[in-house]
């Protein structure tokens, strides 16, 4: 994930591999729906409804987030979840996941699905480095366009950082 990061601007480096490395993040945050290791690496309903007021926290203090890549269907369902938890949606029946979806949701965000990049996936060919670099392509012009527009609704003041989550 991280060279895909740093080849499209959201990472200082290709490579992460302790916290104090120096890896330096852009515009954009990490965060996972499960913080656990469940058996076989599938957590269950019961699992991922156990971790969610953690993603409820974390989204509260990312103010600006204007766009959200979802890793694996999981992630895309968790973030969903929290949008439903939120009264910024009342159902997820129109949202369905697939590798590529671009959803404008309301409030502006921009909700953008990806297979996630485990070794099972890029191993067998289901996602490549280029299908993802895509998603985080699009992601960029998501958020060059939202400064454009910012720009011509401001014309002075700091610009605000734009989160993608």
């Amino acid at each position: 994930m991280y060279p895909v990061l740093h080849e499209t601007g959201f990472a200082s480096q290709p490579q992460a591999t302790n916290r104090d490395d120096g890896m330096k993040l852009t515009d954009a945050y990490i965060t996972a729906a499960v913080r656990c290791a469940p058996p076989a690496n599938k957590p269950n309903p019961e699992e991922i409804a156990n971790c969610a007021h953690f993603l409820d926290v974390e989204i509260a203090l990312l103010p600006n987030v204007r766009v959200v890549v979802a890793l694996g269907k999981i992630g895309f369902d968790a973030y969903l979840n929290h949008l439903r938890r939120s009264g910024v949606i009342t159902s997820r029946a129109p949202y369905e996941f697939r590798h590529g979806v671009e959803y404008r949701m309301p409030k502006g965000m921009v909700l953008l699905g990806t297979y996630h990049p485990s070794l099972q996936n890029t191993n067998t060919g289901k996602l490549t480095t280029e299908m993802f670099r895509r998603i985080f392509e699009r992601a960029k012009e998501l958020i060059h366009q939202g400064d454009t527009e910012s720009r011509r609704k401001t014309e002075s003041g700091p610009r605000r950082r734009n989160d993608v989550l």
